[in-house]
């Protein structure tokens, strides 16, 4: 592990920037020529939503994986969560002007159906997280900067609440984002904190 954790401090951080990005534009070039399959605009809505949650459940990760199994991603937290959001922003904007298109559509969506409201209230809460997502942020806030942040407990949740109602029928997938998001906030527990594996 020691020898991983020194690479990953070789590994400068944009290069996790540009490595994230890609996979947006590769799929977007892929629903251009049709080869997400008979819908591609809800297949990539569907593409952005999963990589921002997977995204999500790493940026949740990352402190357990330092505290439990001495992998150091520290670095990195603040680039994933960025790059989390980014793609929270290409999922509502593939909804947003591919999909549904009409603004009366768009409001009329967010107010009568639950998975789109909570979806919508989960991106709200990760606006100012996002905003704040700087030194200077860091530097002015003080204190209250890790409180803010503490709003990224909720987000997850509503993230993943977002894609088990979304799912039609019984899915299984929704539940596994659900429930390795719900474990890693059960693992910032108090009792919890001081397990360690290594």
């Amino acid at each position: 592990m020691q020898q991983i954790n020194t690479l990953l401090r070789r590994l400068p951080v944009w290069l996790v920037y540009v490595a994230g990005v890609l996979p947006a534009g590769v799929l977007f070039y892929q629903a251009l020529n049709g080869d997400l399959g008979v819908d591609p605009v809800k297949a990539l809505e569907h593409r952005y939503g999963e990589l921002a949650l997977q995204l999500l459940v790493l940026t949740l990760a990352v402190t357990p994986l330092w505290r439990l199994a001495g992998l150091n991603l520290m670095r990195f937290r603040r680039a994933i969560g960025l790059l989390c959001f980014f793609y929270v922003v290409c999922h509502l904007m593939v909804w947003l002007v591919l999909d549904v298109q009409l603004l009366d559509q768009i409001i009329a969506d967010i107010v009568k159906r639950p998975y789109i409201t909570i979806g919508m209230v989960g991106f709200v809460l990760m606006v100012p997280l996002a905003v704040t997502s700087n030194n200077m942020s860091v530097r002015r806030l003080g204190p209250k900067w890790r409180q803010l942040h503490r709003l990224t407990y909720p987000t997850a949740l509503l993230g993943a609440l977002h894609y088990v109602m979304l799912a039609k029928g019984f899915q299984l997938e929704p539940l596994i984002y659900l429930a390795l998001i719900g474990g890693l906030l059960v693992m910032r527990l108090p009792p919890l904190q001081k397990l360690r594996l290594v």
